[in-house]
């Protein structure tokens, strides 16, 4: 039945169906791109607390498939069935530029580590198109790198990377440093009446247990970091 319907959404895909885009497709990109900065110096913020924030698996129990240690951090903004406010109210530029993405679901701060790898893997759903913009990207620059179907991509601070990742792909940060890039799912584009149908499904999302229980701890760890960091500043 997936196949099947992911045959039928790349059929009616309004842009194609490649495994990665031109940025230049969706014209968001430029002005996200132009004020890439306000959401860097925002990102400096969050750093500093940088070992306190939750690693992915932590919040979507889902990814223990694909990583068990505290090497990838995710700092949320916004979810499908997600209260991420508080993160949210501390990120005020990088929230207003992610109003600019239409049909925006997911956004966080995807925080890998030095030396930290992700393994091959593909995504749920080719409902929904993933955004990277470079922030922190170390050198040397072709350490840092993706896999997307058979090409290697590599991130450049400033610059946006767009993909189904539904094509298998993977992960290597083989530097000294952080790599960090705001990672955004967004409904994929596509012809009439199929995307108020998707748009409808991703909404649907919200009810399912598992992402139920990952709002649930996003908003947990929430409640007991910035309650504990107010008390202590």
């Amino acid at each position: 039945m997936q196949d099947w319907l992911e045959r039928r959404v790349a059929q009616v895909s309004i842009h194609g169906d490649p495994p990665v885009y031109e940025p230049a497709t969706f014209p968001w990109a430029a002005e996200i791109e132009a004020e890439w900065r306000l959401v860097r110096a925002e990102l400096d913020q969050v750093m500093r607390y940088r070992d306190q924030i939750p690693s992915f698996h932590e919040i979507l129990k889902e990814a223990q498939t694909i990583t068990t240690d505290d090497q990838w951090k995710t700092f949320f903004l916004a979810g499908i069935g997600m209260d991420c406010r508080e993160n949210a109210r501390r990120c005020p530029e990088t929230m207003r530029l992610l109003g600019k993405i239409p049909g925006m679901t997911t956004a966080f701060f995807s925080i890998l580590a030095p030396h930290k790898h992700i393994p091959a893997h593909r995504g749920a759903f080719n409902g929904v198109l993933r955004f990277h913009l470079g922030l922190l990207v170390p050198e040397p620059r072709e350490k840092v790198r993706i896999r997307i179907g058979n090409d290697i991509h590599h991130w450049s601070e400033g610059k946006s990377l767009i993909f189904d990742d539904t094509f298998n792909h993977e992960v290597w940060n083989d530097t000294d440093s952080y790599r960090v890039v705001l990672f955004v799912d967004f409904a994929r584009p596509l012809r009439q009446p199929f995307h108020r149908i998707n748009t409808a499904f991703l909404g649907m999302a919200s009810l399912a247990p598992f992402l139920r229980e990952a709002g649930n701890k996003q908003k947990k760890w929430e409640k007991k970091f910035w309650n504990g960091t107010q008390a202590s500043g």
